[in-house]
């Protein structure tokens, strides 16, 4: 696939077409351009005149074609280095899994329009985890069942039987494993691909877990290897509790266990995840992870991400904290469903995980079209003590680098100083990646404002009289679609005296996403902005901080060129 082009060395702020393409030739042939010598005469202008329209006709058609392509993912609101697709709506990812060389999503998505509904699973697929391709639907809602959201698999010595003559050197197919939803009640299900997920067959003996209930969905599989077994999590929603099973071919299963009721139940639990993590820094120690979304019930009301660090034995999960103990991934609005990918290389060894960039409360009203609904950024998991204890923490994963382009830096300045620096130097833009390290000396509050204008910008920053990171999106551009829509999400950071604070943004069109101390916090937040609202600028109030070091990338367009999911 195509790389990011190589970074432009023009003045910061003048930024290139959304294609970054130059012009075409017209009239090739055989690869090489092909120049005629005018004929004399009446008859000799009449053959100039018609090849001139030809060629006129031609460029336009051309221009057209390669003008509807770049426009297609050109729109006001369109993420440039989020996934989403073409048009549609588009909710949880489901299916994360890595197999011959690509990474799949496959997503919650309705095939023919931009409300919930018809549900079945999108499809796409990536090299590097930046950039995607779209490709069809890859199990869709048929007799009346509906494709909820599930897991995939690498079932790599055909344990399940389902893996047939594949050409592809060995005994391996996917396996997909799903909720069915036929109106009434929820079931598990399984397909299965024996040509790298490109087309889907549905197991013949479907279903292959059915309680007879109205919610049991959202199955997690993977591979327990001290059992040799496949182990399910999968969500009783209304219990708030997840059930475990375990199977030797994916097709039989027996129950192992429940969890919960436990931490946050003010709505539906849903879409678990369960994994083990090495503890940062502490040979030899780790913990799994038990990660549990709910609706509604989040942290900044509507839904949100939960998780419990524990142990499991292969039939049940242990919870080492208290009952009562809430931990968030995600602070912000607008981050649920996340799953993490299966079958990453061992070579690799990171714990990559996306959600839906979305909540429930407003989802269908966002002033996207002719699609809605957009994934986070792929982040990296890990463990790492705390004083609180062994905490989850996120961060962006490392091949979003190649997306940076020109790139602007100061050390040591006060926030004043920068500003000038950063009007002077025009740096702005609507996709952005920026680091920016505080000294908070006695400021009371301080941090970024993003996609700024003169009568709207989205405001990062820490109030250190209340200990907390915040988000304000009260002026971010339009937020009259749904009066829950416009706020100020906020995270508990305790910030340690004489400490710089550091925050890790990622500014895309329609979004922030923030990571601050190496992502001990995050919030995640949509926006939608004057398309005229690109600048950014530094604050501090109540006394003035200091910037250690600032760093500003323009990112990039995935879907430029090559990159184009319709390619």
């Amino acid at each position: 696939m195509k790389r990011a082009p190589a970074a432009d060395t023009r003045a910061y702020g003048q930024f290139r077409s959304a294609s970054g393409r130059p012009g075409q030739s017209c009239m090739e042939e055989q690869g090489r351009l092909r120049v005629d010598r005018p004929a004399t005469g009446r008859r000799g202008m009449k053959s100039l005149w018609r090849g001139l329209i030809v060629v006129t006709l031609l460029l336009v058609a051309r221009s057209t074609i390669s003008f509807g392509q770049g426009r297609a993912y050109d729109q006001q609101f369109r993420p440039q280095f989020h996934f989403t697709p073409l048009k549609n709506w588009m909710n949880d990812p489901n299916g994360l899994v890595y197999y011959k060389g690509e990474y799949h999503l496959f997503f919650q998505y309705n095939p023919f329009g931009d409300q919930w509904g018809h549900m079945s699973w999108g499809h796409a697929v990536s090299r590097d985890l930046v950039h995607w391709k779209q490709l069809p639907v890859a199990i869709p809602e048929a007799n009346g069942v509906m494709i909820f959201s599930g897991s995939a698999v690498v079932d790599r010595h055909n344990s399940s039987g389902l893996c047939g003559n594949s050409g592809l050197g060995d005994a391996s197919c996917l396996v997909a494993i799903y909720t069915g939803y036929n109106g009434k009640t929820q079931n598990q299900n399984l397909a299965y691909s024996n040509d790298r997920g490109r087309t889907w067959t549905k197991y013949s003996r479907n279903p292959v877990i059915d309680l007879h209930l109205a919610d049991f969905r959202d199955p997690k599989v993977s591979w327990y290897r001290p059992d040799h077994t496949w182990v399910m999590v999968v969500a009783l929603p209304t219990q708030h509790r997840v059930r475990l099973f375990s199977s030797k071919d994916l097709k039989d299963w027996t129950a192992l266990s429940d969890f919960g009721p436990a931490g946050a139940t003010g709505g539906a639990w849903e879409c678990p995840d369960l994994f083990k993590l090495p503890v940062e820094n502490e040979p030899g120690q780790s913990r799994w992870v038990l990660s549990v979304n709910l609706n509604p019930g989040g942290v900044a009301g509507g839904s949100g991400n939960q998780y419990f660090v524990g142990s499991f034995d292969g039939k049940r999960f242990v919870d080492e904290n208290s009952k009562s103990k809430v931990l968030w991934a995600d602070y912000g609005k607008d981050f649920y469903a996340s799953t993490s990918f299966s079958d990453i290389p061992t070579s690799d060894g990171r714990r990559i995980w996306m959600g839906w960039l979305g909540n429930w409360e407003y989802a269908a009203h966002v002033p996207t079209s002719p699609w809605r609904g957009i994934q986070s950024i792929p982040r990296v998991l890990k463990l790492r003590r705390l004083p609180q204890g062994i905490r989850l923490v996120q961060e962006p994963v490392e091949e979003l680098r190649d997306l940076r382009g020109r790139h602007f830096a100061i050390e040591d300045q006060s926030i004043d100083a920068a500003n000038r620096m950063l009007r002077s130097n025009r740096v702005q833009g609507d996709t952005l990646e920026i680091k920016a390290i505080f000294e908070p000396e006695h400021a009371q509050s301080f941090g970024v404002e993003v996609r700024k204008g003169p009568a709207e910008e989205t405001t990062i920053g820490f109030d250190r009289g209340k200990s907390e990171l915040f988000v304000d999106r009260t002026r971010s551009g339009n937020t009259i679609f749904d009066p829950r829509f416009s706020g100020v999400q906020t995270s508990p950071l305790n910030l340690e005296e004489g400490k710089a604070i550091e925050l890790h943004i990622f500014v895309d069109r329609c979004s922030v996403e923030v990571f601050v101390n190496g992502g001990v916090r995050v919030i995640s937040d949509l926006i939608f902005p004057s398309a005229a609202s690109r600048e950014i600028a530094l604050f501090s109030k109540g006394d003035s901080a200091r910037i250690v070091r600032l760093d500003v990338w323009k990112l990039k367009s995935i879907w430029d060129g090559e990159s184009s999911p319709e390619n």
